[in-house]
């Protein structure tokens, strides 16, 4: 029987401290007040005090209210009945659909012993050629997008949903306006990869904590499909909302702030969820794709610093497209030598003949004359931008690298390309 304390001594903000023993850090309590029944987390410890997150807010609640200890933490369920299913932060369900309470188990686990962990070797296929060409995704690779406010990284990340060929795809949504949330499902839903899908969703209009179990919820899900063989992706979006969240928290506890106000323990944070991206020997795997908008587009700003440190590369989402000089997929050489054999080559070629077109398009600005080279160049980076760069695209890796081959014999001569005669003999087109 747990204890039940009737005397709150202390409410700052929606955090409320009681005197109580034999309570662990994360645990889950009710709060009853008037307004009724309200979960609360554990959040602080501090010789015979405890402070609490109360979900719903303070609001209400007095000095008198009752408080019991349920003797766990948050917990969420693994079962397969979840495929198709959109739950809030706490795991309640948003879809007018019966609750999931069976193979209930508790989030926030310790991340994979890496000596247990397969070295990254698979190749995710998205069928956007920004992505699948120039820089792969890998199957358990952590990467974040990094992008700022007003960005289409939510239409990214819905088209990656719907075409990456993953068995799971989990969305965890983090402070998102309503009309993403509604994106996401209506897209899913429509696409028919809602089946197949699984979406915790915070939205604005929800309490600050269920921000913070966002991440958690999601990869414990995820680690319990990836255990039974299942190849999770994971969509995080935003983590910059995740970390306003930690430092709303952080103030209301009277922390003592690090960078920019957020708390000293942001890197340590954001690497917990981050290193939850795992390859199983003999199972499945997690691979962790995130939206980071950085404040003023600042990559100084700690989270996107941080996070830099923590992630194997990044994609620089700007004006609407993958950015091939900002990005960078520190895993793609672990697969992309197995994928085809020009594969490389394309990538390395295209990308050299686009910075070549950017120093063209200067040097028209400028009202230099234009060479008969400049004009091939200022040709193909217009093709290029248009095939390759459009992230509405969902084309094959194969027919990506052919279109890649189709747009350097439209623009060059074979000898222009400084591409080796042995690929040009067998993948220049006639």
């Amino acid at each position: 029987m747990r204890k039940v304390y009737h005397r709150i001594i202390q409410i700052a903000g929606n955090v409320i401290t009681v005197e109580a023993d034999n309570v662990a850090y994360n645990d889950l309590a009710e709060v009853t007040s008037a307004r009724g029944v309200s979960l609360a987390q554990v959040i602080r410890l501090l010789d015979k005090k405890v402070y609490l997150q109360v979900f719903a807010g303070s609001r209400g609640v007095n000095t008198g209210d009752q408080v019991r200890f349920l003797g766990y933490p948050m917990r969420v369920s693994s079962s397969k009945d979840l495929l198709g299913r959109v739950f809030n932060g706490r795991g309640v369900p948003r879809d007018n659909r019966p609750p999931v309470d069976e193979n209930l188990i508790e989030i926030n686990g310790p991340s994979v012993n890496p000596a247990k962990r397969i070295i990254p070797r698979k190749m995710i296929r998205t069928g956007i050629p920004m992505i699948d060409v120039f820089n792969t995704l890998v199957e358990s690779q952590k990467i974040p997008i990094f992008s700022v406010a007003g960005e289409p990284y939510n239409q990214l990340l819905a088209r990656i949903a719907l075409q990456a060929e993953v068995d799971v795809i989990i969305i965890g949504g983090m402070g998102l306006k309503y009309d993403d949330y509604l994106y996401f499902r209506n897209t899913l839903d429509q696409e028919g990869s809602l089946s197949r899908s699984i979406m915790f969703i915070h939205t604005a209009a929800d309490p600050v904590v269920e921000c913070l179990l966002v991440p958690d919820m999601a990869l414990a899900v995820a680690e319990a499909y990836a255990l039974e063989g299942k190849r999770v992706l994971v969509l995080l979006t935003d983590m910059t909302n995740f970390a306003d969240a930690m430092k709303e928290i952080a103030i209301t506890m009277e922390q003592i702030p690090s960078n920019r106000g957020y708390p000293g323990d942001l890197y340590s944070q954001l690497a917990s969820r981050y290193e939850k991206a795992v390859d199983f020997e003999g199972a499945g795997s997690i691979t962790i794709l995130t939206a980071t908008t950085m404040p003023g587009d600042d990559i100084t700003h700690p989270i996107p610093d941080n996070t830099g440190y923590i992630t194997e590369g990044q994609f620089y989402l700007r004006h609407g497209r993958i950015e091939p000089f900002g990005s960078l997929s520190r895993l793609k050489q672990q697969v992309n030598a197995d994928t085809r054999s020009d594969h490389r080559t394309i990538m390395d070629t295209m990308i050299r003949l686009y910075a070549d077109y950017k120093e063209t398009l200067e040097k028209q600005s400028m009202g230099f004359q234009m060479s008969a080279w400049d004009t091939k160049l200022l040709k193909y980076g217009a093709l290029f931008e248009e095939r390759m760069m459009d992230l509405s695209k969902n084309i094959p890796l194969e027919d990506a690298l052919d279109l890649g081959w189709k747009t350097l014999a439209e623009c060059f001569d074979k000898t222009e390309t400084s591409i080796r005669m042995n690929l040009i003999k067998e993948y220049w087109p006639e």
